[in-house]
């Protein structure tokens, strides 16, 4: 629950600038154990209140002027990659945690996940700036192409790296909370039908067993 509370935090400081979760409200957060207060004071941006949606106040016009294209909706982006590829939170563990410096790129940014992805390192005060290493290789047809070797850091960020790492865990925790709040209420129903299920089974066992004793 903590880590689901920091990954909320982290979603509405860092996230919620640009993307939108317009399928989840402020109030759904009360079942991460958060009271209407501390929603009030720690995770509302001015002017929203508890009831409203989670949705980013930027511009689709001004977001595809800054980046390119507009910011995708996250309330269901852990599930969405999941369906997709099967990766689902793995991917979105991986992509936030794989930024680095290219001043070749727009914004400055470049990912190791997503190549040429349109997406800042919104995350960068944190981690600090990287640089990434590349190598020429030749393949077995001879062909040549650029592997990555290594990340450099370039300008130390406010956390260390098993810090950072473990605050991004927490952000992915809470999309894929997001993605389906009540999978903790379903996961949890599921284990009590198959206890059920296994108790009629072997009710059901004994039975056809006492059935077919007297039968020759």
């Amino acid at each position: 629950m903590a880590a689901l509370q920091n990954g909320a935090k982290l979603f509405v400081n860092y996230c919620l600038n640009c993307h939108s979760a317009s399928s989840m409200r402020y109030s759904r957060l009360k079942d991460l154990a958060l009271t209407d207060d501390q929603i009030r004071s720690n995770l509302l941006l001015a002017g929203d209140k508890v009831g409203d949606l989670m949705t980013t106040h930027l511009s689709v016009k001004d977001a595809k002027a800054w980046f390119g294209a507009a910011p995708p909706d996250l309330s269901v982006i852990a599930r969405a990659k999941t369906s997709e590829d099967g990766s689902g939170p793995d991917w979105l563990y991986t992509y936030l945690r794989t930024f680095y410096k290219d001043d070749t790129r727009p914004t400055g940014w470049n990912n190791m996940v997503f190549p040429n992805v349109a997406m800042p390192h919104v995350l960068w005060e944190l981690q600090g700036i990287r640089s990434a290493e590349f190598e020429e290789v030749e393949d077995e047809d001879h062909s040549k192409k650029m592997e990555f070797k290594k990340f450099t850091t370039v300008t130390p960020g406010k956390l260390t790296a098993t810090e950072y790492d473990s605050d991004v865990a927490d952000l992915v925790a809470y999309l894929t909370w997001m993605s389906e709040p009540e999978q903790g209420t379903r996961k949890r129903l599921g284990v009590w039908v198959l206890m059920w299920l296994s108790l009629l089974s072997v009710l059901a066992w004994r039975l056809n067993a006492s059935y077919w004793k007297e039968v020759k």
